[in-house]
Order: C-alpha cells, then sequence, then structure tokens
C-alpha cells in the first residue's frame, strides 16, 4: 500500500490497493494506519454493495442507521443519502453519539458527485483537546454531556458521555463534544452550559484543526468516529449520492465526574432530563 499524508492535521490517502480484495490481515494493517491518521482515503475503488459491507465487516458488527431511511438502497447495513434530496450533515459531529455505544468507524463510498462542492471537512479531536489551556481541560475532564437524536426528530434518543473520553486503542485524550448532537453539560447551569458548549464548538472549527477532501466518484474514505468531527460543505448544485456502512461501537470511558448533576439554589432542578435514562444519571451520582 503506498500512503500519502494529506493535510498536516490529520487525513491520508492509500493506493495500491483494493478494498474488495482485502482480507482480515490487510484489515489489521489499515486499522493500524487509521488510529495514525485518523482518516483514511481509497481513491478510484467503485465497490459494489456487497463488496462495500464486506470491506466493513473484517472491522466489526455493521448496522444500519437507527432513523434515518435509505433513498435508493434496501440493503439493511447500507445507510444511503442523496444530497440533492435533503439530508447533508452540514454540521460538527461524530456519527450517533446519541447512543450508548456509538460508532467506532464509518465507511463511505462516494458513488456520485458533483463537479464542484460537497467537500467533507474532517477536524483532528486529539489536537483540539491538546490546545486547549490547561486549566480548561481540567474543567473539562470532570464533565458529563448528553446527546441526544433531536436533528432525527427523536429528541427522546439521548445518552450520557464524559466531555473528554480515552481513546480505547491510543489511550490518547479526545474532546467528545459536537454541535449536532450535544445538547447539555449536566453539572453546569443552563447558562454556563450553553457557554462552554458554544465556546468548545467555536473552538473546533480553527481551520488548523481540518483537512478538507475533494471528492470523485468511486472514492472511499473510512474515519474514527472516536477522535474525529466531520462536516460537508452545503455548497453545491446537483447529485450527490453517497453509501455508508458504520461499525458499532464501544463504550465512550473517561474520567469520572467530579461534580453532581447542578440543581438551582432552593432545589428546583435545571437540568435537562427527559426520560429514565436521565433519572437513572442522576440517581447513580
Amino acid at each position: 500500500m503506498k500512503v500519502t499524508q494529506v493535510a498536516k492535521a490529520l487525513g491520508a490517502e492509500v493506493r495500491d490497493i483494493r478494498i474488495a480484495d482485502a482480507n482480515a490481515d490487510i484489515a489489521r494493517e489499515i486499522e493500524k494506519l487509521l488510529w495514525q491518521h485518523q482518516v483514511l482515503f481509497f481513491p478510484d475503488q467503485h465497490p459494489s454493495v456487497a463488496e462495500h459491507v464486506a470491506f466493513g465487516e473484517l472491522f466489526g458488527e455493521l448496522a444500519g442507521h437507527p432513523h434515518l431511511r435509505n433513498f435508493e438502497s434496501d440493503h439493511a447495513k447500507i445507510f444511503e443519502l442523496h444530497g440533492s434530496r435533503g439530508g447533508v450533515a452540514d454540521e460538527w459531529h461524530s456519527d450517533l453519539t446519541f447512543m450508548e455505544k456509538p460508532s467506532i468507524c464509518s465507511i463511505l463510498h462516494m458513488v456520485e458527485c458533483p463537479e464542484m462542492g460537497g467537500d467533507t471537512l474532517w477536524a483532528n479531536l486529539y489536537q483540539v483537546f491538546e490546545e486547549l489551556s490547561p486549566p480548561l481541560q481540567e474543567l473539562c475532564e470532570g464533565l458529563t454531556a448528553i446527546h441526544n437524536a433531536e436533528p432525527h426528530g427523536r429528541p427522546e434518543v439521548m445518552h450520557a458521555h464524559p466531555l473528554v473520553r480515552l481513546h480505547p486503542e491510543t489511550g490518547r485524550k479526545v474532546l467528545f463534544v459536537n454541535e449536532h448532537f450535544t445538547r447539555r453539560i449536566v453539572e453546569l447551569s443552563r447558562e454556563e452550559s450553553d457557554n462552554l458548549l458554544r465556546y468548545l464548538t467555536g473552538f473546533l472549527s480553527h481551520p488548523r484543526f481540518h483537512l478538507r477532501y475533494r471528492w470523485r466518484p468511486g472514492t472511499v474514505a473510512m474515519w474514527d468516529n472516536r477522535c474525529t468531527q466531520h462536516s460537508v460543505l452545503n455548497d453545491f448544485d446537483g447529485e450527490r449520492l453517497i453509501q455508508r456502512v458504520t461499525i458499532m461501537g464501544d463504550e465512550v470511558e473517561g474520567a469520572a465526574p467530579r461534580w453532581q448533576p447542578y440543581r438551582r439554589p432552593g432545589g428546583k432542578s435545571d437540568t435537562y432530563r427527559k426520560d429514565q435514562l436521565l433519572r437513572d444519571y442522576f440517581r447513580k451520582d
């Protein structure tokens, strides 16, 4: 395999390989590259749906999207979006962070793309955390945030995760909040939570943390959802059809919360709680 880094922050193109021919040994080598570069691109692949699914299954159990429907494919393990029909993910996010065990990795096939526009950006969440000031790092490591599926019309689907997670393969710390799914830091008041999340998501948007990739039909991209976020530039006209498999999922490990969930003076709750999950969280802590 010929590996070429594509941006200083993260990302590499991998050539001289056909993913349709990959086996378990090749998959282990690809995993090592993924942990190093966080995002990998395999140009000129054009896999069939069966080849795409088989490649994904070399890395773990696959699951279709829990809330969004396919437009073209009826394969249960393929998630598909047709950009000209809506559904462009143009906010920074990691996939499915509202689940108890979010996605480990996503593998996307760009089936069709416009001649210009519709690029995807990725951010290096290791670097984002490491460039926070030490006092802010220390604060974030003691906090927990609620992620929910409100963008999918399912606000009741939610889970609490630490703001800073520990990557299970590299041992490095990752800032684990995103503007698309993260709703509330439970140990802070509403105003404090809004301000801190606004700062952190704004900090993450700085270009020095990013890779921007220009698509070509047939390119396959693979990224580690545990240490990256991504966002699509919704600046195109024409057809943009992607097919994606999603590798699920592992526990989000991080430091134990240092503080109780915030309550207003006088005992009135000011916490973000909508279902039994949140009640269980408060009872446990």
